[in-house]
């Protein structure tokens, strides 16, 4: 896989800019940048659905499976059977088979030739996709991937979005792809799943794309890093794990570091020059001639300086909610809840939550983490039981859908509150990545990584003290997350957050955790939390 002299723009945000990388058949490769620097657009660009301003990318007559963040149903009535088998165009194939059957039926001498060659290679693809045996070998990746078989009936829009995701890796691994394009692909797996994952695109016969910020999930896969950078809009390939690159990465900064001082210098001195010569007498000509070949080199030198990387700070934020909170803000008595015509998710669930606490729920795909959260905010209604706030309870919610958002506004009008003025506001968005000129793109062009930080600003702008957070770093890069973290970190109220990030959780000080479905609540442990599926499986049913 080859990108040569890649350049594009989207209106006058560049994208790549004369950027060029070459990847080997059947590397395996973790592709990192900040939030916006391009890295789902480069997906886009070899699946075909975008186009370059100029330059090219070579990926010769590979088929392509494509995991993407955000899961879109063409057939809501779909089951997930059906949707699985779709991995595999084996009906669509016979269907065409079918038609070129009833063709050749009534066909005279001229039309039959092309008709016969084009059911020559579609008979091809049908020996490709293993068309006989394409049943079980599906059923074998339901059963390897732990897919509940009482699920297949069911349509794929009823599931929860960790199930969903489940399927969408369960359906591109069945498709038989030469190159998997992977965009962050563990944001909704739980842990059994997750291992299966990792060890089968260990021994994947074909190349990987993946863009994650599980970085422990990516150093067990990958050969290589590809680094998009959003400031340079250049793309380098490093060979070596995560941690390896970030090594390479923060050698080659400081020599940079220190060409770009040692360009600085030289562009003072020649300014200087150049400034002494303009006001010399008219009549020195050797000093005006030297001034005017000054200028030219001076001209040069500031074409070729060498831009610095961003680096992204966090400044102190006043994020007290607007008052003070209760000892115990938040009750949650007895309650019952299932969707129509599916398992009870919960019966007699019961739980406190105490003042400025941080508390955990965790849970395998589809025991109803965020049908809690939901149900919590009264998006839901129990069957029985209740919700009970504290009349001293102001509520801010983080959703995974990010619905929150409006597409059609800028970022600025987004996060506009009452009781902030446009400096503040910008002040706060710098806190979550967003500087200058950022603040005026429109939400709908903006990669989810950049609507997810979008949305975490308006939650904590809100000043309520009490935050319900879902699965709120899904679609966050480390650095980013290390930073959203910090600030979270400093929130003086309560915060709910369901979330399979140990990294986050821990920065952000969780104290207990709820274990769905079971209704235990457990100190926070970073073991449990990793583990808890695992032990909570039987060893026969572990791959």
């Amino acid at each position: 896989m080859k990108g040569s002299k890649m350049n594009l723009a989207f209106g006058l945000e560049t994208i790549y800019e004369d950027a060029e990388f070459l990847l080997n058949e059947r590397d395996k490769v973790g592709i990192v940048g900040v939030n916006g620097a391009g890295k789902t657009t480069l997906f886009r660009i070899l699946l075909r659905e975008l186009e370059l301003d100029s330059g090219s990318i070579s990926v010769g007559n590979a088929r392509i499976g494509y995991l993407p963040q955000e899961i879109v149903l063409e057939d809501e009535k779909q089951t997930v059977w059906e949707y699985l088998q779709d991995g595999r165009p084996i009906r669509r194939i016979n269907a065409e088979l079918e038609e070129i059957y009833k063709k050749l039926e009534t066909a005279d001498v001229n039309e039959q030739e092309p008709l016969l060659e084009h059911m020559g290679k579609l008979q091809e693809r049908l020996e490709y996709f293993d068309c006989y045996e394409a049943e079980k070998i599906l059923l074998d990746l339901i059963d390897r991937m732990q897919i509940d078989l009482d699920l297949l009936e069911r349509p794929m829009s009823e599931l929860s979005g960790g199930q969903k995701s489940k399927m969408a890796f369960a359906q591109v691994l069945y498709s038989k792809p030469e190159i998997l394009l992977l965009d962050e692909p563990t944001n909704h797996l739980d842990a059994s799943t997750k291992d299966f994952v990792t060890s089968y695109l260990k021994n994947y016969r074909g190349s990987v794309l993946i863009i994650s910020h599980d970085i422990e999930f990516l150093n067990q896969i990958i050969n290589k890093i590809m680094f998009i950078n959003k400031v340079t809009h250049k793309i380098s390939v490093y060979e070596g794990d995560y941690y390896t690159y970030k090594k390479k990465y923060a050698e080659e900064q400081r020599l940079r570091e220190m060409n770009i001082v040692q360009q600085e210098k030289e562009i003072k001195e020649l300014s200087e020059f150049v400034q002494r010569a303009k006001q010399a007498s008219q009549t020195n000509h050797a000093i005006k001639r030297m001034g005017q070949e000054r200028a030219l080199r001076l001209e040069k030198k500031k074409r070729e300086l060498q831009t610095r990387d961003r680096v992204y700070k966090r400044v102190k934020m006043d994020i007290r909610p607007k008052r003070e909170g209760a000892l115990m803000p938040l009750e949650v008595e007895n309650i019952s809840f299932h969707y129509p015509g599916q398992p009870q998710l919960y019966k007699d669930l019961s739980f406190r939550i105490n003042g400025k606490e941080r508390f955990l729920v965790v849970g395998e795909n589809g025991v109803g983490k965020s049908t809690l959260l939901k149900l919590i905010m009264g998006i839901l209604i129990p069957e029985q039981g209740r919700v009970r706030y504290n009349p001293k309870t102001d509520v801010a919610y983080y959703a995974q859908e990010l619905e929150q958002l409006d597409l059609d506004r800028t970022v600025l009008q987004n996060v506009e509150t009452d009781g902030y003025t446009e400096w503040q506001l910008r002040s706060v968005l710098g806190n979550f990545l967003f500087y200058e000129e950022d603040v005026n793109k429109k939400v709908a062009v903006l990669s989810p990584g950049e609507k997810a930080r979008i949305a975490l600003c308006k939650v904590l702008l809100q000043k309520a003290n009490l935050l319900i957070l879902d699965e709120p770093t899904n679609h966050l890069d480390p650095e980013t997350q290390a930073i959203i973290g910090g600030n979270f970190n400093l929130f003086e109220g309560t915060i709910i957050v369901v979330s399979h990030n140990p990294s986050f959780v821990e920065q952000i000080g969780i104290s207990r955790m709820l274990i769905l479905p079971s209704g235990r609540i457990e100190n926070y442990s970073r073991e449990l939390l990793e583990y808890y599926y695992e032990l909570n499986t039987p060893e026969e049913e572990k791959y």
